[in-house]
């Protein structure tokens, strides 16, 4: 059912836009759907991204990869566990562009009855890098719908993703990419039994949306030919607020853009924040130097008076000893009574 329920409703996103533009509501999913998608998009990623910026973090809380600083004659891990800032950017520009932690991954099974031994799981960070670089190839040629003049480095970028120039109009190799991408990251859902034991309805949905994205933008660009012209003239319009829909678009375009828009309204509320999330995540972004630094709560009552552990143990020693608890300074000799 987890699996079933996300298909069914990618499929019936796919329905409502195909009967609705065959029913003569062009305007409401061309213009009044994108609109309330962007708002909902922009509103909701602010509000998450705030909301993140206003947690507390009193702490230094930074994942530890590797060898904290320490004493001079041992190497410190300089990138997997930063005490600068100079350490904490370049930790963040490999997360970011590399998706260095999911590279660091490793995957369990059990062989052989109850052993247990670990292996590289390096296809997982494979797929992974290989849609995300896909996904931003093609929403940065999505620009030249938008932009007149097209902008050179999107003709840059068209050049080197086309240039196969395999069929006509050119095969992009993006979309190979992200389709290929996506069917194998929903195939080891489907297929590894302990990843789909673990899986929710939450983490199919979106493959299926962005799959059924990209095969119905494909169909436009291979198989019906959308009219280009015509729906540049829509995306400029609504980049400039003055959207006009002139001809026929065809229904495909239609749901291609429902889907796009449904994507959008799902983002902020989703596992695919982790775009903003990853920057505001204290055991990314901070560095590792408690050891160097004292690093004092702000929100503690500036009236409360610290407790350390030796005042403590003055406090509860009779107690601690009576449990057992091993003490630094044992009790007092008891003075033998005078007779």
């Amino acid at each position: 059912m987890k699996i079933l329920y996300p298909f069914v409703a990618v499929l019936g996103l796919i329905v409502i836009a195909t009967i609705g533009s065959r029913a003569g509501m062009e305007p409401l999913f061309g213009i009044v759907f994108p609109y309330l998608a962007i708002l909902i998009f922009l509103g909701g990623f602010i509000n998450k991204v705030v909301g993140w910026a206003k947690s507390p973090v009193p702490f230094r809380i930074p994942t530890t990869c590797g060898q904290a600083n320490s004493l001079p004659w041992i190497e410190q891990a300089c990138f997997d566990n930063p005490s600068t800032s100079f350490g904490v950017t370049v930790r963040m520009f490999l997360e970011v562009f590399l998706f260095r932690s999911l590279f660091r991954n490793t995957q369990a099974d059990v062989y052989d009855g109850p052993k247990l031994r670990y292996g590289s799981s390096k296809y997982l960070w494979l797929f992974g890098l290989l849609f995300h670089y896909a996904f931003l190839v093609i929403v940065l040629r999505h620009i030249r719908l938008f932009a007149d003049p097209i902008p050179f480095f999107v003709k840059i970028l068209e050049f080197f993703d086309g240039f196969l120039q395999i069929g006509l109009p050119h095969l992009y190799q993006s979309d190979l990419v992200i389709v290929g991408a996506i069917t194998l990251l929903l195939l080891r859902r489907l297929l590894l039994t302990n990843v789909r034991y673990i899986s929710l309805p939450a983490d199919y949905f979106p493959l299926f949306l962005i799959l059924a994205i990209a095969l119905s933008g494909m169909t436009m660009r291979y198989l019906t030919r959308a009219d280009v012209v015509n729906i540049k003239q829509l995306a400029v319009g609504l980049a400039t607020f003055k959207p006009v829909i002139v001809g026929d678009l065809g229904t495909v375009f239609y749901v291609h853009l429902f889907l796009v828009c449904t994507l959008l309204v799902y983002f902020p509320f989703s596992k695919l924040m982790h775009m903003g999330g990853v920057f505001m995540s204290p055991t990314r972004n901070l560095a590792n130097n408690s050891r160097m630094v004292r690093h004092i709560n702000p929100w503690n009552d500036p009236n409360l008076k610290p407790h350390s552990y030796a005042s403590y143990e003055d406090e509860f020693r009779e107690f601690m000893v009576e449990a057992g608890i091993p003490v630094d300074k044992e009790l007092p000799a008891e003075t033998p009574a005078a007779e």
